[in-house]
């Protein structure tokens, strides 16, 4: 897929607990600023102290216990919490690998932070390759998403669309084939499609669904057929039932 010219978007956030900060400070996706370590943190609980002790350790911050308690009380910190700049993408970047299954998870208007952290950690989990999300009528990315992800947004991009449609249109020049998860009569239950290959899975907003300007550029619409009194799942637990049945058919055809 062709790279454009324009720059991507590089935002200050922060992160707190040891698995959220080692991840971040593994990767190579973040930028490390500050990390701030109360006086009392055991280091030994570390996958790997190093990071802090060695490869970090001019960006270590110690406060003493009540200073670091009263600074960020608010949070469950662990007593660390590393500051950080990372870049979201503004274009689906060009595959290197010639994966057969690619995919990317769009998001059509989600508003909730916590539905979206969610969403992220599960498609890391399920090996997906980037999370499309409009620059409007969109939750922002902000320090509270990238928590709940706990450092799944390190291995994943993440991109902000000016124009999803022109970014769906794209998907599809590039061998994409576009399937929309809609609980609808008109759609069609999701166990009888094959789901290999590149896909690019549409979701929508957790009160309306997919709006039918993005329905239009949808090659298939699916559902989840539900047995109970509620006729809708949440938003992060759709996503986790379709990329996980898509792992399951692709695991099962090797």
């Amino acid at each position: 897929m062709k790279i454009k010219n324009n720059s991507n978007n590089s935002d200050k956030y922060f992160v707190y607990g040891i698995n959220g900060v080692e991840s971040i400070l593994n990767s190579n996706k973040c930028k490390v600023s500050q990390i701030i370590v109360s006086d009392t943190f055991n280091q030994g609980k570390m996958t790997d102290s190093t990071l802090i002790t060695k490869k970090y350790k001019h960006k270590v911050i110690t406060l003493n216990k009540i200073e670091f308690q009263n600074k960020y009380q608010e949070y469950r910190t662990q007593g660390i919490i590393v500051f950080f700049d990372y870049t979201v993408l503004n274009h689906v970047p060009v595959s290197i690998n010639h994966n057969d299954n690619e995919c990317h998870v769009i998001l059509d208007s989600i508003k909730d932070p916590q539905n979206l952290g969610q969403i992220i950690r599960t498609s890391e989990c399920a090996g997906i390759d980037g999370i499309i999300l409009p620059e409007r009528r969109s939750v922002s990315i902000t320090s509270s998403v990238f928590q709940v992800s706990q450092g799944s947004f390190c291995n994943i991009n993440i991109i902000k669309s000016k124009n999803i449609k022109y970014t769906i249109k794209e998907l599809k020049q590039n061998g994409y084939w576009i399937v929309g998860i809609e609980n609808s009569i008109e759609s069609k239950l999701w166990y009888d499609f094959n789901l290999k290959g590149k896909i690019g899975f549409v979701f929508g907003s957790e009160g309306e669904g997919i709006r039918p300007v993005i329905q239009k550029y949808c090659d298939l619409m699916l559902t989840i057929p539900m047995n109970g009194k509620i006729n809708s799942l949440n938003i992060s637990a759709t996503v986790s039932a379709m990329l996980f049945e898509r792992n399951r058919q692709i695991l099962k055809s090797k």
